[in-house]
């Protein structure tokens, strides 16, 4: 490999969330990897610091060039650059537009289990979560159909946030389910934002469907959202963009992202941006490749250490989803209890809603050492939980 997903760094004391912990404890939690970003943004991000000016910054056409490069190449989808719009995240850009295409009172759709800081956006702006739950069979889950279209006929159902692929199961959706969502979101006046904040993490050989991208019908009812901050752990740069190729809706956002001023970049966004979506698909391709790896290696490990937990398969995502039924339906205690006996810590499912009690969900976006001692922690947890 030309990149080094080995490297053991040490991120204790660093201002990290996710390694503020005791010196004993094993963070394997929140979606931030341990792996140092490519060393192309490092070099870009060190040549905009060598100016030694940071006055107020303006996105150049070069950023959204470079969102359409990437999503050309990696993603065989061409967004047009009128389309983009530059914010300084996704999870503020998607209240915003909660606030903007929604009214007090509203539902809100989602899929449960989801992704916990959408009840949040949805809740903070007085408005309905409603959920159609997914449902698993045999490992997989898939949508209840006649349950998504009913509540996308309620009235006061006016959203839906897709989060595709999918947070935490890791399931990568196929276009005809996107173009079924995207035919009944029309069909019934609901607007859908698209979170695909994770759509460049996936297995090697598969891929994920931008949602605008299966019809005109999901192209022109839609808001996209997307960021390099998963893809090149880059968080801290605060950059994403919304795609909206309706007019109309963009001028619905526009409003939103500029009274509340989410579209100001700080000095390193930019260039940062640049540089991961024009230079970094051959780090993402090797980190793709490490994490597949990494998938396989807790895979084989819980089916012979820890036969009564049942792995999701899923393609897409650093997140591992653990279907625990069988030895609790109370994971928020299970977690409490190997954190407080090995220090691992990672997160009980209940807070992503549907059947997130009886499940946990595990970050793999690190070295294959960390992983195994993480592996082990977890084996001794849950060999002494009562």
């Amino acid at each position: 490999m030309r990149y080094n997903f080995s490297e053991m760094v040490d991120r204790r004391h660093t201002g990290s969330i996710k390694w503020d912990v005791k010196d004993n404890e094993l963070p394997m939690w929140v979606a931030d990897m341990d792996f140092r970003t490519a060393p192309e943004i490092v070099a870009a991000i060190k040549q905009k610091a060598d100016t030694g000016i940071f006055g107020y910054e303006e996105v150049p056409a070069a950023y959204f060039e470079a969102v359409q490069h990437w999503y050309a190449t990696e993603h065989d989808w061409a967004p047009n650059t009128d389309w983009m719009r530059f914010v300084t995240g996704v999870v503020p850009a998607l209240s915003s537009a909660v606030r903007r295409i929604s009214h007090l009172g509203d539902n809100v759709l989602i899929q449960a289990p989801v992704y916990n800081i959408f009840y949040n956006s949805i809740l903070n702006n007085g408005r309905h979560v409603l959920s159609s739950d997914l449902v698993e069979e045999n490992g997989s889950y898939s949508i209840d159909w006649a349950d998504l279209e009913a509540k996308m006929a309620d009235p006061l159902t006016t959203m839906m946030i897709l989060c595709n692929p999918h947070n935490p199961i890791g399931l990568i959706w196929q276009p005809a389910d996107l173009k079924r969502i995207a035919d009944l979101a029309a069909a019934n006046h609901v607007t859908v934002f698209a979170d695909e904040i994770h759509g460049d993490i996936t297995d090697p050989g598969y891929g994920y469907t931008p949602f605008a991208s299966v019809s005109d019908a999901a192209a022109m009812n839609s808001i996209t959202a997307v960021s390099p901050s998963k893809t090149f752990n880059v968080a801290a740069l605060h950059a994403a963009t919304l795609i909206i190729p309706n007019e109309n809706l963009r001028n619905q956002v526009d409003r939103g992202i500029n009274s509340e001023e989410l579209a100001e970049p700080n000095a390193f966004a930019v260039p940062g941006s640049i540089a991961a979506y024009t230079k970094g698909a051959d780090w993402v391709h090797e980190l793709n490749a490490t994490i597949t790896a990494n998938k396989q290696l807790l895979t084989k490990f819980i089916g012979k250490q820890l036969p009564k937990l049942h792995v999701i398969a899923g393609h897409a995502t650093y997140l591992v989803w653990i279907d625990c039924h069988e030895i609790t339906n109370d994971t928020t205690a299970l977690c409490d209890h190997i954190r407080q006996t090995t220090g691992l810590y990672i997160s009980a499912g209940e807070v992503y809603g549907g059947d997130g009690h009886h499940c946990i969900r595990i970050n793999v976006a690190c070295p294959a050492e960390r992983l195994e001692d993480g592996l082990n922690r977890l084996a001794k947890g849950v060999a002494s939980f009562k």
